[in-house]
């Protein structure tokens, strides 16, 4: 019955796509985030959903006349180079059997990332794909945060098998991602219920973070509350949230939850963290001996044996950094910290263009909770294995499409939209869609 329901409810969203490719957007991005055909147990577990999806949006959207163009922002450039590399460092792999697989995974993901770019263009789009993202994921928290009250913490939350999030630190990851999105929606919401909704499903997601036990998830859990507190715009409140969940989970986790949490203060002694710290030498003697690293998936007992200093304790990367080094070289980690520099720093310029501006207030709100999600990323992700994971990227395109509808940066410039500083106003064009600037010169466009 549940794969009757889930098919059912894709083929009858897909049906949508042939007229608005943007909802395929929406379609693929809740397949890929929240993976619902992993939640049955028949044939829908397996069924190709998102190959289908895909070809569907792809083949609507090159017959549509949505405008075929790239918002070729210093991210999106950044991230084409990036993905050529990926490339090349799959070709020189270690294990080509092994990091063919894996790079066929990425791409798609990669291809949909700029898919997005070019169908979100406009407001009402761009707040459609946010709720997307946002309860895509707070499905799990909900869901999670219920479970861990009921159970009293003593069992991990843990996400579907076979995705990205299966284990309980990726999914603890993945919801510190979402909080601060719920958020932003939640500060945008003009129905009184749908605030106090999100209020209590951001409660219960943050409990759910707490309920995976991931000692990663819980320091970037701790960042990302830290920097959300500094960004809201109503501190009082985003305090009092923080109080309630901090309150709800001091009251119900067991004292092997503490235990587990001390441990963090004791690495040395702890064998889990001794073995990602001999991941981490392994990454670190592969990129200095090969320029493209060992490729996608080269974490492998044989690559331990030829690097590491302790050769018989295989281990995941269980890091974002030393998984991106190992895996792409120098160059590699190279290109993944300036993407996240750079889309911090396109988040900054557009709250401090648009923070005073009612017009365009939407946009700093959510710039500073991109800032926020990123926060807990880079800290908690230093200790999980999710370099090529969806949201990310995804929060990205956010924060690039944001910064073109806001006028802060001119890849395209929206109509309407005031200008960003020291540069001239748009000519006039179809409401809320992209177009060039007249006058556009050979530095146009770049941010």
């Amino acid at each position: 019955m549940r794969d009757l329901f889930v098919t059912g409810v894709i083929f009858t969203w897909l049906m949508f796509v042939f007229r608005r490719p943007y909802q395929g957007v929406y379609l693929f991005t809740w397949i890929s985030l929240m993976n619902p055909h992993r939640l049955c147990w028949g044939f829908a577990f397996n069924f190709p959903f998102a190959f289908i999806v895909a070809v569907v949006t792809i083949l609507s959207y090159l017959a549509s006349r949505e405008p075929k163009q790239v918002p070729w922002s210093r991210e999106m450039r950044l991230l084409l180079i990036f993905n050529i590399w990926i490339v090349v460092c799959t070709y020189f792999a270690f294990y080509p059997q092994l990091a063919w697989p894996a790079w066929n995974t990425i791409w798609k993901i990669q291809l949909f990332v700029f898919l997005t770019a070019m169908l979100i263009n406009d407001r009402k789009k761009l707040d459609g794909y946010l709720w997307v993202l946002g309860l895509s994921l707070a499905f799990y928290g909900v869901k999670g945060g219920i479970f861990t009250i009921v159970h009293g913490g003593v069992y991990r939350v843990q996400g579907p098998d076979g995705t990205f999030i299966g284990g309980n630190n990726e999914l603890g990851l993945a919801l510190i991602l979402t909080i601060p999105i719920l958020r932003y929606l939640q500060l945008q919401a003009r129905q009184a219920w749908v605030r106090y909704g999100l209020v209590g499903v951001m409660i219960l997601t943050a409990i759910a973070v707490i309920g995976t036990q991931s000692r990663g998830a819980f320091l970037g859990a701790v960042a990302m509350a830290t920097f959300f507190w500094l960004k809201s715009r109503n501190k009082f409140s985003s305090a009092l949230y923080i109080i309630i969940a901090v309150a709800v989970i001091g009251s119900i986790m067991p004292a092997a939850w503490y235990e587990r949490m001390e441990t963090i203060k004791h690495y040395q002694t702890d064998q889990s963290a001794q073995g990602r710290i001999n991941a981490w030498w392994t990454a670190y003697y592969v990129a200095n001996a090969n320029l493209t690293g060992g490729g996608p998936e080269m974490f492998k007992p044989p690559t331990f044996r030829q690097y590491a200093p302790e050769p018989y304790n295989v281990h995941a990367a269980h890091s974002i950094y030393f998984e991106t080094l190992g895996e792409t070289g120098y160059p590699g980690l190279a290109m993944y910290l300036l993407l996240g520099l750079f889309t911090w720093g396109t988040c900054s310029r557009i709250i401090r263009a648009c923070k005073r501006d009612p017009e365009r207030k939407w946009a700093a709100d959510l710039a500073g909770m991109v800032q926020v999600s990123y926060v807990g990323f880079a800290t908690g992700g230093a200790f999980l294995s999710l370099a090529f994971y969806d949201y990310p990227y995804d929060l990205l395109v956010v924060a690039v499409v944001t910064a073109s509808l806001a006028g802060v940066i001119k890849p395209y410039a929206r109509v309407g939209a005031q200008p960003a500083v020291g540069s001239a106003p748009s000519p006039a064009g179809p409401a809320g869609q992209w177009h060039r600037p007249a006058g556009r010169t050979k530095d146009a466009g770049r941010a």
